[in-house]
C-alpha cells in the first residue's frame, strides 16, 4: 500500500510540475510584477508555526520533566541540567527559523 501512494504521488507531482511550466509568458509577467507580499507571507508562516512547534515541544518536555520530578523528587537534580538542555536545543531551531525568515525578507 505504500509503495502505491508513492507512486501516486510521483505521478500526481509530475502531471502538476507540467502545468506550472506550460505557460511561459505567465511565468515572466508574474515575474516582473514581483512586489515580495509572498515572501512576506512565507516568513510570517514560518515563524508561526516554528513559534507553535517549539513552544508545544518545550511544553511537553518541562511537563515530563515535572511529572518526573513529582514521583522522584531525589532524582530533581539529574532532571534539570538534561531538560535545560532539551529546551535550548529545542529554541535554537526557532531561531534558526527566525533566521531563515530574516534571510527570506531581506533577500540575502
Amino acid at each position: 500500500m505504500k509503495k502505491v501512494m508513492q507512486i501516486i504521488t510521483a505521478i500526481a507531482t509530475l502531471c502538476m510540475a507540467s502545468a506550472a511550466f506550460a505557460n511561459e509568458a505567465a511565468a515572466e509577467a508574474a515575474a516582473k510584477s514581483f512586489d515580495g507580499t509572498g515572501v512576506a507571507y512565507a516568513a510570517a508562516l514560518a515563524i508561526a508555526v516554528a513559534a507553535f512547534g517549539g513552544a508545544l515541544g518545550q511544553s511537553m518536555g518541562i511537563k515530563s520533566a515535572l511529572d518526573s520530578i513529582g514521583r522522584n523528587p531525589s532524582a530533581a537534580s539529574k532532571i534539570t541540567t538534561p531538560m535545560i538542555i532539551g529546551l535550548a536545543m529545542i529554541e535554537s531551531l526557532v531561531i534558526y527559523a527566525l533566521v531563515i525568515a530574516l534571510m527570506l525578507v531581506l533577500k540575502i
